[in-house]
């Protein structure tokens, strides 16, 4: 069962993973790959920090806060690369990013 103190940063969490893999997958799409190198990167960290702080919240675990401030700062690094490029996929990554890192800021009181 859903720990329901964490019910808001959980789904901003996975609707950031969600983004990022879709980002990743398709930058991997662009004419010139090896210029999304970066985005693509940060993308699959993004993603999985995510998934791992969604986890633990899941589970009412120990380390949610301290997870979730390290979420923050990786969710915020993934923002700004993908805002340099003007693809709608990655636009809509950094959107996603910044809701999750605001989520994860709040939820650990950062």
């Amino acid at each position: 069962m859903e720990n329901q103190q964490y019910a808001a940063c959980m789904e901003a969490c996975n609707d950031c993973a969600d983004a990022c893999d879709m980002c990743a997958a398709a930058c991997l799409g662009e004419q010139d790959v090896s210029m999304m190198a970066r985005c693509i990167a940060l993308d699959i960290d993004c993603a999985q920090i995510c998934r791992v702080a969604a986890a633990v919240m899941a589970r009412g675990g120990e380390a949610a806060k301290e997870i979730c401030r390290a979420c923050a700062e990786v969710c915020e690094m993934c923002a700004q690369e993908c805002a340099k490029h003007p693809m709608q996929h990655c636009q809509d990554c950094a959107a996603a990013c910044r809701r999750c890192a605001q989520a994860c800021r709040q939820m650990s009181g950062a």
